[in-house]
């Protein structure tokens, strides 16, 4: 049996008349009754009795016309879900997070796929640069997201954008009445670093400007994330830079500011990173995707500020 066979049967069934199924399948009516014929010798029932009208099912019709109907349903679902599988919109995407890119960047990433991949399933992981590489290779994830990303042989790393820094400070600081900050002002004033973990890391970048600058560093913590380093601003154990997607935190007593002075680097890169020999329609898709929001196609809202702003591209 196969499925000509089947759709043969079913407009038989449906028409209840050879002659008017031939029409609808656009055949002549011999080839048809032997086709009919075939499937009944193939079941070794019947499934038709001639009437003055036509034909009438059997009860053994009558059973198959129902399965037949659903297996034909079947086939259409598993074609079209296959072709859509094919095209990248359905299917699992497994993503690598970890820190201010959760906060701010990454869900609208998420969302505009969502809006134009519903079919594929987003599964989250928290995991560190490091955990998100070997993820990579093991395949456990197909996409990342982090900073400060060293070249690998085997891993592209395509950037997202390019954030400011800003300082975080306590409310109440004397420095948080003032429109702008410079490295200056900081000297001597405890500062809170993040991430701790593998290195090199934000940590590292942000020490580095210091260095250029000349400005030293009263380190007072080293905490695991932005989160953290927020709380402890909060609480008054000293300032922290962030990269402008943190500022959607809304501490009840954190302000942020501007550098006055911030050298030419004194910017931060948001990279999404993947297999350079992963070639799956789902992992494209979401590449297109990021593209779009790369190059300021989809202008996203600035809650903080309350005006819309585009993502600066590298």
């Amino acid at each position: 049996m196969d499925m000509r066979h089947l759709n043969y049967f079913i407009a038989v069934a449906e028409e209840e008349n050879i002659g008017r199924a031939a029409r609808r399948l656009n055949i002549s009516q011999p080839p048809l009754t032997r086709q009919i014929h075939q499937l009944e010798d193939e079941l070794g029932v019947m499934l038709f009795v001639r009437t003055p009208r036509g034909v009438e099912m059997t009860e053994a019709g009558v059973l198959l016309l129902e399965q037949a109907r659903n297996i034909r349903t079947l086939v259409d679902q598993t074609i079209e879900q296959t072709q859509r599988a094919g095209q990248g919109r359905l299917g699992r995407l497994d993503i690598g997070i970890f820190g201010s890119a959760i906060l701010d960047v990454v869900p609208k990433l998420l969302m505009a796929f969502h809006s134009q991949y519903p079919g594929v399933r987003v599964v989250l992981h928290t995991m560190s640069k490091a955990e998100q590489i070997e993820a990579l290779r093991q395949r456990r994830i197909s996409v990342g997201f982090n900073r400060l990303l060293t070249p690998l042989e085997d891993i592209e790393v395509r950037p997202v954008l390019t954030e400011s820094l800003l300082v975080a400070l306590q409310a109440d600081h004397p420095m948080a009445a003032r429109e702008k900050v410079s490295f200056g002002e900081l000297a001597g004033h405890p500062m809170v670093l993040f991430p701790t973990g593998g290195r090199p890391s934000f940590i590292d970048k942000v020490i580095s400007l210091f260095g250029e600058v000349r400005v030293p560093l009263t380190i007072s913590q080293e905490v695991g994330d932005v989160v953290t380093a927020l709380a402890l601003v909060s609480a008054g154990m000293g300032f922290c830079l962030v990269p402008e997607s943190a500022t959607v935190l809304q501490f009840r007593n954190v302000v942020y500011r501007p550098l006055a002075d911030a050298p030419a680097n004194g910017i931060v890169d948001l990279s999404c990173i993947y297999r350079k020999d992963d070639r799956s329609a789902v992992l494209a898709s979401f590449l297109e995707t990021v593209e779009t929001y790369r190059s300021g196609a989809a202008p996203a809202e600035d809650r903080r500020k309350g005006r819309k702003t585009r993502p600066r591209a590298r």
